[in-house]
């Protein structure tokens, strides 16, 4: 069964309190038949992530930032269907490495957990989030060790709070459930509050959607890993892609739906012949933002650390739900890299 954060927080520091302030009348002591009044119920709050409503009173508890395998050994993978935001980016070579931040619920289990590179710590700390992650290059770890951010380690942890699955070989088969995450960061006496900067989500339901129709999105890194979205007319959501092998959750085998797939283009360089890269998260540069069924060609910003949706300098409102976010490189560039 899925959780809020803040029902683990309230399991794992024994914090009492209620979601809802008012009320429940669980008998009446008249037996006569009382008129009750219609009560249409307006959401005062919102996940910062989803933009949806919630009756949580509190919701800035930190993100969750976990990298997860990508490897197609490694698929299908555990939780992604419960992240507010994914970022599917490159790792070495052609293979992209997804990091994926869960704030307004947790999943029981979440994993093929992999290891980090700096730009996924960059990625995390723009929510002022908890790494989770299975060791690193050598430059992340020697940022994990410099204390850059709060992390768990599944180098640290292999065995205790991160368990290896006899389905799947090693290195695609470390997993971490949400209670050992808790567990970690009750332990390691991290922080479980931030002061979140929301998301830009529309709240009354207007969108300006303007563009062209993209109904079938693919996204082709390097001609060996192609990534595809197909919109869903009933739902008004996106479904996600590997090749023909359509992304759904290994725990419920449910589908992964999106209401954002934002792709930004953005330069990377190859540092080494193990083929680990820079990639430049900060400058801006073009992005395509695909909602409902519409193919938007606008620009990225890194705004607090954030990626974000930009035209002619204002912030472009998404579409309340789970958010993608594919980076591509430069070169060979949007055009080559995606079509619609």
């Amino acid at each position: 069964m899925k959780k809020s954060w803040m029902m683990f927080i309230i399991t794992a520091f024994l914090i009492g309190g209620c979601s809802n302030s008012e009320e429940q009348v669980l008998e009446q002591e008249d037996s006569e038949p009382v008129e009750e009044e219609e009560i249409i119920e307006v959401p005062t709050a919102f996940y910062p992530f989803t933009g949806l409503a919630t009756d949580e009173e509190e919701v800035n508890h930190r993100v969750i930032g976990v990298t997860i395998n990508n490897h197609p050994a490694a698929r299908p993978q555990s939780g992604l269907s419960d992240a507010d935001v994914v970022y599917e980016i490159l790792s070495e070579y052609e293979v992209t490495r997804l990091v994926a931040l869960f704030h307004s619920q947790l999943p029981e289990r979440v994993g093929p957990v992999r290891s980090a590179r700096p730009y996924h710590i960059d990625l995390v700390n723009g929510y002022e989030g908890i790494l989770v992650h299975h060791g690193g290059s050598p430059e992340a770890r020697e940022r994990v060790a410099r204390g850059e951010i709060n992390s768990l380690d599944g180098m640290v942890y292999d065995g205790s709070l991160f368990k290896r699955s006899s389905e799947r070989k090693a290195p695609h088969n470390s997993y971490i459930t949400t209670e050992n995450i808790i567990e970690g960061i009750t332990s390691l006496h991290y922080e479980t509050v931030a002061d979140v900067q929301p998301l830009p989500f529309s709240q009354d339901g207007e969108l300006n959607v303007e563009g062209l129709e993209a109904k079938d999105i693919e996204i082709n890194y390097y001609n060996i890993n192609r990534v595809r979205y197909q919109f869903d007319e009933q739902s008004g959501m996106y479904h996600r892609f590997n090749g023909d092998d359509q992304t759904i959750d290994y725990e419920t085998n449910q589908p992964v739906e999106l209401s954002n797939l934002f792709v930004v283009e953005t330069a990377h360089q190859v540092l080494d012949d193990k083929g680990r890269r820079a990639i430049d998260l900060t400058s801006g540069g073009r992005a395509i933002l695909f909602m409902n069924g519409i193919a938007s060609e606008i620009n990225w910003e890194n705004r607090d650390g954030q990626i974000v949706p930009v035209k002619d300098g204002e912030l472009v409102l998404l579409k309340p739900g789970q958010t993608w976010i594919n980076v591509v490189p430069t070169t060979p560039g949007m055009e080559e890299t995606v079509t619609y």
